[in-house]
């Protein structure tokens, strides 16, 4: 298994890393279990596999720097410091959870964290995160907004309107597309902004380190007032488009395995001290999911609540 370069990283920082995308894996796959179970309605989309690009992107960012995702967000919330128990109550509905229950998987907002959604109209998240990116311009506080899109979006035209946007203005905004299609029918989505003058850059989204780097070039180029850009996050997600689906087996190029054979050859843990990582969190997220289903629905009278007509 290729392990990946420890440039920049401590041992302090590279085993909160591997906890970071540890707690986002052991999450989804119990998630996964409880929505087969019943106990989750409607939609979940997971991100098993991801993990690295969600760590590896707030890891770069300053605070106050905006986040905002399509459908497929749970690794993202997490590893903006969202309460996991918060989360967890709002995939079962309960009134504790992040959004008091009314959101359920695809809706989940935490402003406090600098996460705006959850977005449940694909490629949505474009054009309200090119607003936020056009607030930070207006106001020059120095915040940069990062819009995470799915391939499936990139042919969406509010994409390239907001291209258009961004491009015009030097918006500070940081376009992400996670490409989940197989090598052989992957296009050049990094070229996708070529056209508007926006740079793009192709990233291996399965390296942790790779997309901190990248990712940290294109904040400070955003922050130096030079505009937006464009980061292709090739990937390779281990479920399928939902939950219900077929999923993958794990490659070698599983972010999380890479991350532990990084630890392991740089002498950082020893296998024991890892695996007890491991059991540590699978216990924590198992007493989350049962904390859970053990919470009280929201009242009646938070249906309308929350309500802009």
């Amino acid at each position: 298994m290729a392990t990946q370069s420890l440039a920049d990283f401590s041992s302090c920082d590279l085993l909160a890393s591997f906890r970071a995308m540890l707690l986002i894996r052991r999450f989804e796959e119990r998630a996964g279990q409880m929505f087969a179970m019943g106990l989750i309605g409607g939609f979940c989309h997971l991100c098993v596999g991801q993990e690295a690009v969600a760590v590896g992107l707030r890891q770069a960012a300053r605070i106050g720097d905006q986040f905002i995702a399509s459908y497929r967000m749970h690794g993202h919330l997490l590893a903006s410091g969202a309460d996991p128990r918060a989360v967890m109550a709002e995939l079962v509905g309960r009134r504790y959870g992040i959004s008091r229950g009314k959101g359920g998987s695809m809706h989940m907002f935490a402003p406090g964290r600098d996460f705006f959604g959850g977005q449940g109209i694909t490629g949505a998240q474009a054009p309200i995160g090119t607003g936020l990116a056009f607030a930070n311009a207006y106001r020059g506080d120095g915040k940069v907004c990062v819009a995470l899109i799915g391939d499936g979006a990139a042919d969406q035209g509010q994409l390239t309107e907001s291209f258009v946007m961004a491009e015009r203005w030097s918006l500070p905004i940081v376009y992400v597309i996670e490409n989940n299609l197989p090598q052989f029918e992957r296009p050049a989505l990094a070229q996708r902004g070529a056209s508007f003058n926006i740079p793009g850059e192709s990233v291996d989204g399965m390296c942790l380190t790779s997309v901190r780097e990248a990712a940290a070039r294109a904040l400070g180029w955003a922050r130096a007032g030079n505009g937006p850009t464009l980061l292709e996050m090739r990937i390779e997600r281990f479920r399928g488009h939902a939950a219900a689906e077929q999923r993958r087996k794990h490659g070698e190029r599983d972010p999380v395995e890479r991350l532990r054979a990084a630890i392991l050859a740089a002498g950082f843990a020893q296998e024991a001290d890892l695996r007890h990582v491991d059991a540590e969190i699978r216990a924590r997220v198992a007493e989350i999911a049962d904390q859970a289903v053990s919470c009280d629905e929201p009242e009646d009278s938070e249906l309308l609540t929350d309500i802009l007509l």
